[in-house]
């Protein structure tokens, strides 16, 4: 039996980090509860203080296939390289210089956004198709691939 899973990020500053994951992946916030037309509306009426208003955020698949990621507050920053990290799957089907420009088209936008480029492999057949490794604006790395 097939599991569903969430990918939770911890980090400092939850809505900014789901906005930019938002946008690498196209995926949209999750909607505030049955009954309140915002988040600021619905935690305000849960009593939640402004001060904790930003500990959580989620986003979603807007087609419902993806996972859900989670990102909650922690005081810590973060200490090391990654042990796990995400693979945005940005040139399927694209092979040798259109999938290497097609990376890097990628690599400029969410540069806009907040990225940090950390380093490109080149392609190396026959089972290395080349990818990007990036940092998300919490340091987090993640390929695009």
């Amino acid at each position: 039996m097939a599991r569903d899973v969430q990918i939770t990020f911890d980090c400092a500053d939850p809505a900014g980090l789901g906005a930019f994951w938002a946008e690498v992946l196209g995926y949209r916030l999750q909607d505030p509860p049955e009954g309140f037309e915002s988040w600021e509306q619905a935690l305000e009426a849960m009593g939640v203080p402004p001060e904790n208003r930003n500990d959580a955020s989620a986003v979603c698949d807007p087609e419902g296939s993806g996972p859900r990621l989670f990102f909650q507050r922690v005081p810590e920053g973060k200490q090391a390289k990654n042990r796990v990290h995400l693979d945005v799957r940005a040139a399927p089907g694209l092979e040798g210089d259109a999938r290497m420009a097609a990376l890097e088209a990628e690599a400029e936008r969410l540069v806009s956004h907040g990225a940090t480029r950390v380093r490109r492999h080149e392609p190396a057949p026959p089972l290395g198709a080349g990818h990007i490794v990036m940092a998300d604006p919490e340091d987090n790395e993640f390929c695009l691939d």
